[in-house]
This record gives structure tokens, C-alpha cells and sequence, in this order.
């Protein structure tokens, strides 16, 4: 009888712990076949940016053509050295992005979303999603630059991303005002675009000289596009690969 009971009160505690754990909101890692979209996701409104092996969706940033150095390998888009940064030929201001990425060790890039093509530099433009290789380079030092964080503006969160040369998952949340940063199924960072606090996090406070202006201020238009491009950067050493890039424009 004791042995029953405990049994019975041992399947009531782990019903109960795992009925506590919530679901989470974010996308989940593809289980289907890579570059590829269900049934499901086309009737919501998905399409891809990469499929396995065609790079038009895609083109240098201030160029008509794409760069030879971003290629499509084994089902991947990937390049390997320094390059031009990228963008899509279309442009977007409300959607959903989801896509997996990878680096090495020292790996640094970044996605920017609602960039324009007026300065030399995409992130002269538009705020950016850090893509980083979290142990080796000098972003992460710091959490305000380091993965998954908004540059600059706010932080990342420790111990979500995974180990150099593992896949990870990021997804882009942009309706209006509102931005969410996810990695690997965790909220990272969330936030109003155009908002008092943004603006005093971007041009500083001329009350407190401990609340600088950000690099990114003296760029009048910095920011301030209510639709653009997608860009990934491109113009730091090393590979950089990714695939499942899929959006969705939110209406």
C-alpha cells in the first residue's frame, strides 16, 4: 500500500511540474526538410528568402548584382571572408523573420531590418540584430553588444546561444513601433521604436552627461524608416552560414 502511494504521489508531482512549464510563442527550429515551408506556414502567409540553392532574393548592398563571396552551399547561404554586406530586393516594415544561423570561433555579424541605402554603411541606417560567436569576440565582452541584443541600445542575455559552429535560431518581431529580439525560442529583448526612451537612448541626455549620445546619432535618419530592406553583414573576416530564412509580412 506505502508503495502505491508513493508511486500515485511521484506521477502527481511530475504531471504538475510539467503542466507549469508554458509553451513558448517563438518559432521553433524546422523539424520538416530545410528551405523548405509547410503547408501551414504558406496558407499564414510565409515565403522564403533562401531555398537550398537560388540567391535571388538577394543582392549587395548599394549594388544591382550579389557579391561572389555569399554563396549557396549544401543547402546553406554562406560566405567565408570579408565581403560587401547584403540585402533583399524587397522591402518590409511589419513582419516576422525566422531563419538559422551559425559561426566559428570569433564569428561577428548582424541582421538589420528597415534599412535604408542612404550612407556608405547599412548600420549607418538601421537598427541591428548582433550575430555573434558569444566566448571570443570583443561585442560579447559586453551585453549591450553582444548576441541576439539590439546594438547598442539593449542587452542580450547570457547562456541562450549555443557553442561556435552549432545551429541557432533567431526570429524578428517588427509591428510598428513594437520590436522583439528571440534566440533559440527566448525573448532577448523587446521595445519601442521612435519612443521618448529610445530617443534619449540614441541622442542622449543633455541633462546628464553620463547618458552619451550612441554612434549611431549623428545619422539624422538613423532608425527612423517605417519600412526597408533586410541586410546581413557582411564586411567582418570569417564564415558565416545560414538557411531556413523565411518572413511574413504582419498586417
Amino acid at each position: 500500500m506505502t508503495r502505491r502511494l508513493l508511486s500515485l504521489a511521484a506521477l502527481v508531482m511530475f504531471t504538475g511540474c510539467a503542466a507549469s512549464v508554458k509553451p513558448s510563442t517563438a518559432t521553433a527550429p524546422a523539424t520538416a526538410a530545410a528551405n523548405t515551408l509547410s503547408d501551414a506556414e504558406k496558407k499564414a502567409g510565409w515565403t522564403l528568402l533562401f531555398d537550398g540553392t537560388s540567391l535571388a532574393a538577394w543582392r549587395g548592398y548599394q549594388q544591382a548584382d550579389l557579391p561572389p563571396e555569399w554563396m549557396a552551399v549544401n543547402g546553406t547561404m554562406t560566405k567565408v571572408k570579408t565581403t560587401n554586406d547584403i540585402v533583399t530586393r524587397e522591402q518590409y516594415g511589419d513582419f516576422e523573420l525566422t531563419l538559422d544561423w551559425k559561426l566559428p570561433l570569433r564569428g561577428n555579424s548582424g541582421i538589420f531590418y528597415r534599412a535604408t541605402e542612404k550612407e556608405t554603411k547599412v548600420y549607418w541606417s538601421a537598427p541591428e540584430y548582433q550575430l555573434a560567436e558569444d566566448s571570443l569576440t570583443p561585442d560579447s565582452r559586453n551585453i549591450m553588444t553582444s548576441v541576439a541584443a539590439v546594438y547598442g541600445f539593449y542587452p542580450s542575455k547570457r547562456g541562450v546561444v549555443h557553442r561556435a559552429g552549432e545551429w541557432n535560431t533567431t526570429r524578428i518581431v517588427a509591428k510598428g513601433p513594437h520590436v522583439e529580439h528571440w534566440l533559440n525560442g527566448q525573448l532577448i529583448a523587446q521595445y519601442e521604436m521612435w519612443s521618448p526612451e529610445w530617443l534619449l537612448k540614441l541622442r542622449g541626455d543633455p541633462n546628464d552627461p553620463t547618458k552619451k549620445p550612441l554612434k549611431f546619432a549623428p545619422y539624422a535618419d538613423w532608425g527612423l524608416a517605417k519600412k526597408g530592406f533586410l541586410a546581413i553583414q557582411g564586411d567582418h573576416n570569417g564564415e558565416l552560414s545560414m538557411r531556413n530564412i523565411k518572413i511574413r509580412e504582419l498586417k
